[in-house]
Order: structure tokens, then sequence, then C-alpha cells
């Protein structure tokens, strides 16, 4: 299994909007490595969602449910892709931006290091050290 982390601004799509309708597209990626990262998902795979932007935190778990295919939402044809993710869970506390870069197990992830990347791995440690700041 792997984890990942993507980034949604709340205005745009928000966690809640994902509970209601029980399941989403992860369209309109259009950067090469965030491509990349969503070739290399796989069904079953656990995904952090962060709110970007305005409240800067992670607040949920979700797992992917359908791995990549054409992104329906590309006007052209360069490669673009989507996943389908279905919500897992809602974190206890949502996690800040602040407290993810205060935290030594989490200095090496991309959202301290490469913080315009939407789609990005985690290791299984810091995914687990995630969930543990939001419970």
């Amino acid at each position: 299994m792997n984890y990942w982390l993507v980034k949604s601004e709340p205005s745009e799509y928000s966690w809640q909007r994902f509970k209601d309708e029980g399941r989403t597209m992860w369209d309109g990626v259009r950067n090469y490595q965030a491509r990349n990262n969503l070739k290399a998902m796989k069904k079953g795979d656990l995904v952090l969602f962060y709110h970007s932007i305005t409240e800067k935190s992670i607040v949920g778990i979700a797992k992917v449910s359908r791995e990549f295919y054409p992104d329906p939402t590309a006007s052209n044809d360069k490669g673009w892709v989507v996943v389908d993710l279905v919500p897992e869970m809602e974190l206890e506390n949502p996690v800040s931006l602040s407290s993810v870069k205060s935290d030594p197990r989490l200095e090496n992830i991309a959202l301290v290091k490469q913080g315009r990347l939407s789609v990005m791995p985690l290791r299984r440690e810091e995914f687990d050290a995630i969930v543990e700041l939001g419970s």
C-alpha cells in the first residue's frame, strides 16, 4: 500500500462536499510531477485530504477506488489523468500546516519542501504521524 496527500481549495472542492458526494474523480491536475503521482496510485492506497489556501490543514482520509484513466476535463492530449477517490474518515482534529512544519518527523515531506505540488507521496511513517496529530 502507498500513501499520498492531495490538495484542494475548500472554496473549489471541500472535504464536506466530498463526503456528501461519497466519491470523486480527482481531475484538473496540470503539473507533470503531480500527474506522475496520480499514475502511481493503486486501488486501496490511502490519501490525506488537505484544504489549501485559506485553511491550510489536513482534514480527512480518502482511499483510491479506481486507478488512473484519461482526464475527461483535459482540452488537449498531454496525457493528463485522474483517479477516483472515496472518503474514508474525517480527522478528529484538522492538522494545520504549521503543526506539520513544526513536527521533526515531517520535515522532509513535499508539503513542506514543495508547497505548490498538488499530489504528493508520503512514507507510511509520515502518514501515520499526521493521523496521530489529527486524533
